[in-house]
């Protein structure tokens, strides 16, 4: 089934249920223009928008898993990073959130960077910079940023973030602001349901952090590359991942033992900011 099928497919399934297309959008938490691209094969359509759709409009579970296989039969999706700019970078926040309010788990590994979810608006804005994108680009995507990160104080889900030592000590702000970077991490470490592990430079390795990458439940893995944003659906491939996460998860420090190793590094900004 390609885009225009299955889109057509969706259609056809909306209108027989009886909802119009707005209340349809309004609950798979994406705009009526959206869902309307969808629809007629203007836009190609992810696994996770599917089964958004699908939910919005009721169908049986045997109708969603069938609709969901023909979603997954192109099970690897890149979205290359100079298209997301052309129709707007802030909107991809927009798409996070919405995936992020359905999940129950997430977890994920970041080498290079703070997390998104974990990142103070300077950082934010540092990060964005590297981008080439418009101030107005750059304020959308932090306000839309920042409303993503309620999601950190949703008792009902599991986030769970493996940070390496050198994505602590990236300098891509000042020392202060990064001394509060990471004094946000502290603070954020240490609610309930969030677990924020640091993997130690002085851990043995036994696996390679080629990239980072996102699990959302079992259902779907985001990998972000120079170029692009993959997506991939394949149960098979999302368990490469799942591996790769558990072998960091065994080396990285939890707890106190994070704390500790973060509020050294932090230390070490505060001492660079004294001396300037």
């Amino acid at each position: 089934m390609n885009r225009s099928q299955l889109g057509a497919a969706l259609r056809a399934l909306r209108v027989a249920s009886g909802k119009d297309a707005k209340a349809v959008a309004r609950s798979a938490l994406m705009s009526p223009s959206k869902l309307s691209k969808i629809e007629h094969g203007k836009l190609g359509v992810g696994a996770a928008d599917v089964e958004r759709i699908l939910t919005a409009i009721g169908v049986s579970d045997e109708a969603k898993a069938e609709y969901m296989d023909a979603a997954r039969a192109s099970a690897t999706e890149t979205i290359a990073w100079r298209l997301l700019k052309r129709t707007g970078v802030h909107k991809g926040q927009q798409d996070a959130k919405a995936l992020e309010t359905q999940m129950v788990l997430l977890r994920l590994f970041q080498p290079a960077l703070v997390p998104g979810l974990l990142q103070t608006p300077e950082y934010m804005r540092a990060v964005l910079r590297c981008h080439d994108l418009s101030e107005d680009s750059i304020n959308r995507t932090i306000s839309g940023r920042l409303e993503r990160q309620e999601v950190l104080y949703d008792g009902n889900k599991s986030l769970r973030f493996i940070i390496t030592e050198p994505a602590l000590r990236w300098r891509i702000v000042r020392p202060q602001m990064m001394a509060a970077q990471l004094d946000r991490i502290i603070s954020v470490s240490r609610l309930p349901h969030v677990d924020i592990r640091v993997v130690p430079l002085t851990a043995e390795q036994n696996d390679i952090a080629s990239h980072a990458f996102v699990i959302h439940d079992d259902r779907m893995a985001m990998i972000e590359t120079v170029h692009a944003e993959v997506v991939v659906t394949d149960p098979r491939d999302i368990e490469l991942y799942v591996k790769k996460f558990k072998s960091f998860e065994r080396s990285a420090l939890s707890g106190a033992e994070m704390r500790c190793v973060v509020e050294r590094v932090r230390d070490g900004f505060l001492r660079e900011q004294e001396t300037d």
